[in-house]
Formats: structure tokens, sequence, C-alpha cells
């Protein structure tokens, strides 16, 4: 590869740079945070919590936040010409994720709701046994699931190409985006002040995020309008 192909292909993808190491830094915080002694645990659970039923089912769409929140990011990045959007979505996701560590440093908490045993087995249990290897009940507010979940459907229903061109990948994101929040509640991954948490935190993100590009975008319409 010669020096001049190398150039081109850091200016075509360079802007991912930024995000390949801001997930650096966030997956080495966090399992810093799973992983260090704690001795004084927040307990979050609720009334409500133990009116929600566990659900193996959902661990589907649970395991599909993975895909939608890469694909999510992947798509603004290449495919859509508009690179402020991508710019707008990694910004939102960032603010999350990062009061999402601030949170869990300082302010240690987890749940008590999964189930001890598992009554059933078929393939979905086998997939949430799987799960609960891998991921905690602790440093769960607010949730991650949901609030990516939430900035990339944001994301998603704001792009005029999508919305203009592919509806149905508009209507497809928005009933996965409520299957994943769904699914961290009836997992028993995290508990209804998590979910809470994480979309009074979308509405804030979003405020900071999109509404100054919102208003410019409307006022310079107001004004092409006057001039015409």
């Amino acid at each position: 590869m010669t020096s001049k192909s190398v150039k081109k292909l850091w200016e075509s993808y360079r802007h991912l740079a930024p995000v390949i190491l801001y997930l650096l830094f966030y997956l080495a915080v966090f399992t810093y945070v799973e992983n260090r002694p704690v001795h004084n645990m927040h307990l979050l659970v609720s009334k409500w919590d133990r009116l929600i039923p566990f659900c193996e089912y959902f661990v589907v769409p649970y395991f599909l936040w993975f895909f939608y929140i890469a694909a999510g990011v992947l798509w603004f990045a290449l495919a859509e010409k508009d690179r402020s959007q991508y710019w707008a979505l990694v910004t939102n996701l960032g603010i999350g994720m990062t009061l999402f560590l601030i949170v869990s440093l300082v302010y240690p908490n987890g749940h008590t709701l999964r189930p001890t045993y598992l009554h059933r087995d078929n393939i979905f249990m086998d997939m949430v046994r799987f799960l609960w290897t891998i991921d905690t009940p602790t440093n769960v507010l607010p949730s991650i699931h949901v609030f990516n979940s939430v900035a990339v459907h944001i994301a998603v229903a704001g792009s005029p190409t999508l919305r203009e061109k592919h509806p149905w990948v508009v209507h497809c994101s928005l009933l996965l985006c409520i299957a994943i929040i769904a699914a961290t509640m009836f997992l028993k991954q995290h508990t209804v002040i998590d979910v809470i948490t994480a979309l009074g935190l979308n509405i804030v993100c979003y405020y900071f995020v999109y509404q100054p590009s919102l208003s410019r975008r409307e006022t310079s319409a107001r004004v092409r309008g006057r001039l015409q």
C-alpha cells in the first residue's frame, strides 16, 4: 500500500478514530468499575420491579442491542452524507456513556432481582445463563442498553435519508428499541429506576445535542424563505 493510498484511506475514515479511542477508554474504565472491591453497594430495587415477571425470550432483543448500536453508528459514519448527523449521534452516545461511568464510580449500585433458580430449560435459558456469566447485576444506573438504544433511534428517526427512502428502517428501529427497553426489565438485567433514569438522560442529552442544530436549520430555512 502506497503512502498516497494510506493518506486517502485516513482521510476517508479518520472520523472513526475518536469513536475507537473513546471505546477503548470506556472499556478500560468499565472493566475497572466492574472488578473493583465495593463495600457500600446501593440497591435500586423498587416495588414495580416485583410486578414484572422474568421472561427468557427477551434475551433475543437484548443481544440484538450489540448489532443495533454498531449498525447505527456505522451507517451514519459510512453511508450518511450529512456528517453532522454522525457527530450528533456519537456525541450523544459519548455523553451518556461518560455520565454512566461517573455515576458508577461515585455511586456503586446494583440489584438483587435475578432468579436464584431457572426452572425452564431451553435455548433461550441457555442464552440467559451465558449472559449472566459475562454481565453482573452491578453498575446498572442508568441503563446503557436503554440510553444507547434511544440515542440510536433518535438519530435514525431524524435522518431525512432514512425517513424518505427507507421508512421501514425507522419503523423497525422503533420496534427494536422498545423491545430492548422491555428486555432489560424482563430479563432482570436492570430495574425500573435504571430505565427511567436512562430515558430522562436521553431527554436532557437530546436538548443539548440536537436542539441547537435544529434551531439553526429552522432559522436558516426562514431566512432563505424571506430572501426568495
